[in-house]
């Protein structure tokens, strides 16, 4: 009898076990929520103003990906829950992101503009010693003007863009800086004075 009683136990178990298994099934509403706040938050453009936000999402949505391939149901849509608030905290940090890196690309901007003032200035002065390298800075020094025009216009739109750019322009202005200094440490040819016949 007791052996009839332990079985009847045991199936018991094993068949609630199956139920509670089966019963469990994956949070297929929860993923496709955290993939929807993903996407949103990817097309504000969380990617370039709020990076940190984003990795953080990113990393909820890849730990809920494992449990679901695991079976861990779960524990994978806690994640996907966790994983779209994530995304969602990340599109609204996009603004306030958006606002520094702005505000950074306008300080650059200013530093940029009187830095290229000064190397006009030292440009103008080392004309004479230009001579094979008048053509390349006079293509850099257009580019260098038309660039910082095309950077202020785009940093209300796209500042991460304009920063990019204005990097490229300091890269030019930083070259142009050395080249002039090396040009007036550089030693000048004496002139030749012709001998005089006795």
């Amino acid at each position: 009898m007791k052996m009839v009683k332990l079985s009847v136990l045991v199936f018991v178990v094993f068949a609630l076990g199956m139920l509670f298994v089966g019963c469990s099934k994956p949070p297929e509403a929860e993923k496709a929520a955290a993939k929807k706040a993903m996407d949103a938050a990817i097309s504000a453009d969380a990617d370039k103003y709020a990076t940190a936000d984003l990795e953080t999402a990113k990393k909820l949505w890849s730990i809920a990906e494992s449990q679901l391939k695991e079976k861990k149901y779960k524990e994978a849509k806690q994640n996907f829950i966790d994983a779209r608030a994530a995304f969602e905290k990340a599109a609204a940090a996009v603004e306030a992101g958006k606002k520094a890196v702005a505000d950074q690309a306008n300080e650059s901007l200013e530093t940029l503009e009187v830095a290229w003032k000064k190397l006009s200035t030292t440009a103008k002065k080392m004309e004479k010693k230009l001579k094979e390298k008048k053509k390349a800075w006079t293509i850099n020094a257009k580019a260098i003007n038309e660039g910082l025009g095309k950077a202020k216009e785009m940093i209300a739109a796209s500042p991460a863009e304009a920063k990019a750019k204005m990097d490229e322009l300091k890269t030019m202005i930083d070259r142009w800086e050395n080249t002039f200094k090396e040009m007036a440490t550089a030693p000048t040819k004496p002139k030749a004075t012709k001998k005089k016949k006795r």
